[in-house]
């Protein structure tokens, strides 16, 4: 192994990961990949197939349904995606949801002063389903509904145990709130853009042929991606800035590039998904996400210090593969940075605002990522001098 980049910026190995405690694996039992540079050439496998993420049961039980993006590839994959890029590129991002994510966070932030306080993590889910919401084309029903709808489904509690029995009880109550979030969600999104087409995905997908049943795994798909696992990050990088004041005060004095730049070092310490599964040759393989953005060959010495200024190596990107790598890399990473700039700029620059209660540390099997509840935020008088 190569030795590691720079110097540590501190006098002792640091661990600032919030998350490690209550990492685990995933669904699948498979041998496991570590490293920086042997997950990505993994991740950039043109041969390599998406696996976990409960890919087998949604293939075997989808029917003459089409497969939904993250289970394509090749061709198909590739002509899928660039169909949706244009909902994901930077300029659209400033230009068509800057407003959303900014009066998303004000209309949040105005509740969390007139309540004197709130769990931040309610308070991220809400702003991750609007904006997500928004791009996917989900908003003909009301957003905390539909919330509570994907918490639901893709929360720890969803998890009923292992064995046969529990299996179909697992299947049949998916099946169960996969049909609300249809009827409560997708199916009213669907008639209004059958009237009138906008710009947004499910607009697309209809173009593109897609039936009723098409349309709702590619939103159960983009519900994971852009609500739940975004919902996670904005907790954990709030829970970081607010017990670090001179992380606190360092972001709210970065221009727009020097927050990014924060929010990517926090997601490389803290990848939402710690587990990445693929089919290579003839077996499964599990991809340690976790290792690969600590190993020091990659993204410099005290790999588990939060450090924003670190020297990594040549074509290592700030978060390193915590949005994936290759041609399944998440579309929606610029979205997911953007928008929690724009509420935590807002947040933390509230009078008063402070941690109450750190949140209890969980872990989801089935994105085998980490999940946060209970953060606690109060907002204490500030007196004049």
């Amino acid at each position: 192994m190569a030795p590691p980049l720079g110097r540590c910026p501190i006098d002792h190995a640091r661990d600032d990961r919030k998350s490690a405690s209550a990492a685990r694996g995933g669904l699948l039992a498979a041998p496991e990949v570590s490293g920086f540079e042997a997950v990505r050439a993994v991740l950039r496998d043109s041969d390599a197939r998406q696996a976990g993420f409960k890919a087998e049961v949604i293939l075997r039980y989808r029917g003459r349904a089409r497969p939904p993006i993250l289970y394509l590839h090749g061709e198909a994959h590739r002509r899928q995606r660039s169909g949706t890029a244009r909902f994901f590129t930077p300029r659209v991002v400033e230009t068509r949801y800057r407003d959303l994510m900014e009066r998303t966070s004000d209309a949040l932030i105005a509740r969390l002063v007139r309540d004197g306080g709130g769990d931040l993590d309610r308070l991220s889910l809400e702003m991750a389903v609007t904006v997500a919401a928004e791009i996917v084309g989900l908003t003909e029903s009301d957003i905390p509904g539909m919330s509570r709808r994907l918490d639901a489904f893709f929360s720890t509690t969803f998890q009923t145990g292992r064995g046969k029995f529990a299996e179909l009880m697992s299947f049949l109550l998916g099946q169960w709130r996969m049909r609300r979030f249809y009827a409560r969600d997708v199916k009213p999104a669907i008639e209004a853009r059958r009237a009138a087409p906008r710009e947004d995905v499910i607009s697309h997908l209809l173009g593109e042929g897609y039936t009723p049943l098409d349309i709702l795994t590619e939103c159960f798909t983009y519900g994971a991606a852009g609500m739940v696992t975004t919902r996670e990050f904005i907790t954990m990088a709030g829970w970081h800035l607010l017990e670090r004041p001179e992380l606190r005060a360092q972001f709210l004095a970065a221009d727009g590039e020097g927050q990014l730049v924060i929010l990517e070092e926090i997601l490389r310490l803290e990848p939402v998904v710690g587990t990445l599964y693929r089919h290579v040759g003839g077996g499964t393989v599990a991809l340690d996400i976790r290792s690969a953005n600590g190993d020091s060959a990659a993204v410099g010495a005290c790999p588990y210090a939060l450090d924003p200024d670190r020297t990594r190596a040549p074509k290592v990107t700030g978060p390193g593969l915590a949005f994936g790598d290759g041609e399944h890399r998440c579309p929606g990473a610029g979205v997911a940075l953007h928008e929690s700039a724009v509420f935590l700029d807002r947040l933390l620059r509230i009078p008063g605002l402070r941690l109450e209660r750190a949140p209890d540390v969980g872990w989801n099997p089935l994105v085998a990522g980490y999940e946060l509840r209970g953060c606690r935020l109060v907002i204490d008088p500030v007196t004049s001098p």
